[in-house]
Order: structure tokens, then C-alpha cells, then sequence
């Protein structure tokens, strides 16, 4: 395994690190099986843990508590909040009285006194930079958190966020966590280039591109992986953004027999080459599935495989754009773009 400097803040992190969506009825995993990914995670060098409120109501968070139980000191525990907890309109968002609220929410369900690492799950447009980070500089002075990060922001949103934190004199994000994969590259174009220039740790989630390069999804085979029972148009191969992912698919993992590799070693190796990536979040449902993404803890890409995969996918473009979760607001709602 290896280990990389989250930012600035001193703490060191395993190169991959341990994201605990599929715990409960996402990934249709139980507390046994949960607990048995995480021993292999933490066996195998990993000391990253990542979750959110959200992830199955809480009940994700439930699990890595009772997982981690008696051994939570060496592990770097982070945790999101922001996205919708049910119907009340004021369980969301970024306000001051939902994030003290929620905090002692995923606390109580971590079954910890504080988590080393509380992010904003998405950016909020209702609600100001200066409440928010004001909210998170208490909680921290509070012991309740370490420190406290970004998740999916829009690049113009980050530097916001840490102009505001220098005007106002408040604590500041100090990571952010991006999507990033081969196939989904954007990020390299506006956001990587910010949070190198602020120093921010990033934690990249679905480096394995939601499946497509797990080596389950390939030319001539039924799909037949978790999400696409219940995301069926992201992998139907008929559309052409598909087809044209299936195309990239197929070259990349031609790429990694030559090399001798893994597709889940090309795709982990390649993300994690990024000098502004600290640590990609693997996402197992089994212990299976883990044990093939920690044989990419070490996996060092060279120049040649580096190039031969921008040959397939250029730098900073995204094959799937649609699927992106950092879109301005204004892209998406017609009524902000006009009078």
C-alpha cells in the first residue's frame, strides 16, 4: 500500500481507501459481510473509511460503526451530509441548523465522540459560503470534527469557498472528492488544476466508472453487474454514449493484457498517477471485489501505458457527460438562465 499526504494537513492516507456505500440495502450487503470487507481493508493497509448520512438512510453509517468498534483510532474516518434525509425540506442543504444537526446524527450512528473528516456532499446554492464554513469552523473548534471537506463541487465553487474562508476568517475545505475515472476525465481540465493550486487533498469516488471497468462489462457478454439492474439506460449498449464506452472499454483492457495487468489495476493505477489525486475510493459489495482493487494498492503505470490511454480517452474529456454532478445549476434549470 501506499501512502500520500492528505493536503496540507499532516495526516497520511492509503493511496486507495475504503468507501462504504454498498454497506446495507445499496449493495444488498450485511453486517457480517460488511465487517469482514472492512478487516480485509484494514489488513491490507488501507486506513481510509468513507461514508454519508444518506447512504442507505444511515444505515451505512450504522455498519462501519459496529465494524470498526474497538479499533476506530487508526483509522481515518470520514463522513458527508447535505444530500436529502427523507421529505422535510430542512433535513438538506448546507445551513448552520441542518449540519449541527445531522453531525450529531451520524455521530450517533458512527457510535464515535468526532469523525476526521466532515464533507459537503453537494454544493448548496441556497445557502452561503459563509454560513456554512461558520457551521463547520464551530463543529471543528468543538472537537466534533477534524477537518472538513468538499464533495463534487463545480471548480468556480471551490475557489469561492476558499475566498470566503480567508475573508471571513473561518476554517476552510481543506479536501474535496471528485468523480475520476478513464473514462470520466473532465475534472482534469478545471477542478484537479484548483485543488492543487489551494492544496487540497483529493479523495476520487467511482475510479472504476460505475462498473464499466471492473472487466464485468465487455464486447459480446450480458451485462449483469448490481447497478445496472437498477441504472439500465448507463449501460444500455444501444445508445451511443454507451457504445462509444464500450469501444474505450474494449482498447483499454487490450492496453492492460499487453501490460500485464488487471482492467481494475489500469483504471486504479491510472487515477491515482495523477499528482493531484491522494486516494481513490473503492467501493466493494463483497470481500471478493475488494481483494481484486487492492491488488492496484501498488500498481505504477508506466509512460508508454500512461499514453496509450490518452490515445483512447483524451485528457479532460468526459465519455459520458450527462452523468456528470458538478453541472452548473443554470445548465439544468432553464428558469436561472433566463429573464
Amino acid at each position: 500500500m501506499q501512502y500520500r499526504t492528505l493536503g496540507r494537513t499532516g495526516v497520511q492516507v492509503s493511496s486507495l481507501a475504503l468507501g462504504a456505500m454498498n454497506f446495507g440495502r445499496i449493495g444488498r450487503t450485511t453486517q457480517d459481510e460488511a465487517t469482514a470487507i472492512v478487516d480485509t481493508a484494514l489488513e491490507a493497509g488501507v486506513n481510509v473509511i468513507d461514508t454519508a448520512d444518506m447512504y442507505g438512510d444511515g444505515e451505512s453509517e450504522e455498519m462501519v460503526g459496529k465494524a470498526i468498534a474497538g479499533r476506530r483510532d487508526d483509522i481515518v474516518l470520514a463522513t458527508k451530509a447535505g444530500l436529502p434525509m427523507g421529505q422535510e425540506r430542512n433535513h438538506q442543504g448546507s445551513s448552520r441548523r441542518w449540519l449541527v444537526t445531522e453531525l450529531e446524527a451520524s455521530l450517533r450512528r458512527l457510535g464515535v465522540d468526532h469523525v476526521d473528516l466532515y464533507q459537503i456532499h453537494r454544493w448548496d446554492p441556497n445557502t452561503g459560503d459563509e454560513e456554512t464554513l461558520a457551521a463547520l469552523t464551530d463543529l471543528q473548534r468543538a472537537g466534533k470534527i477534524r477537518y472538513f471537506g468538499s464533495s463534487t463541487f463545480p471548480a468556480y465553487r471551490i475557489v469561492q469557498a476558499q475566498w470566503a474562508a480567508r475573508e471571513h476568517r473561518l476554517s476552510r475545505y481543506v479536501t474535496e472528492q471528485p468523480s475520476y475515472s478513464v473514462l470520466q476525465r473532465g475534472i482534469e481540465a478545471h477542478v484537479l488544476p484548483v485543488t492543487q493550486e489551494y492544496g487540497l487533498g483529493v479523495l476520487v469516488w467511482s475510479p472504476l466508472a460505475s462498473g464499466w471497468l471492473s472487466g464485468a462489462i465487455r464486447e459480446g457478454r450480458d451485462i449483469t453487474t448490481h447497478r445496472s439492474a437498477f441504472l439500465p439506460e448507463r449501460f444500455d449498449t444501444t445508445l451511443p454514449a454507451n457504445r462509444t464506452r464500450l469501444d474505450a472499454v474494449e482498447r483499454l483492457a487490450k492496453v492492460a493484457e499487453d501490460a500485464g495487468l488487471t482492467l481494475i489495476q489500469l483504471a486504479l493505477g491510472f487515477v491515482t498517477a495523477h499528482p493531484g489525486v491522494t486516494s481513490a475510493l473503492v467501493g466493494p459489495r463483497t470481500v471478493d471485489h475488494l481483494r481484486a482493487q487492492l491488488a492496484a494498492a501498488d500498481t505504477v503505470l508506466s509512460p508508454d501505458v500512461l499514453d496509450a490511454i490518452d490515445e483512447i480517452v483524451a485528457p479532460g474529456t468526459d465519455l459520458a457527460p450527462q452523468e456528470n454532478h458538478d453541472t452548473p445549476p443554470a445548465l439544468l434549470d432553464p428558469s436561472l438562465r433566463r429573464r
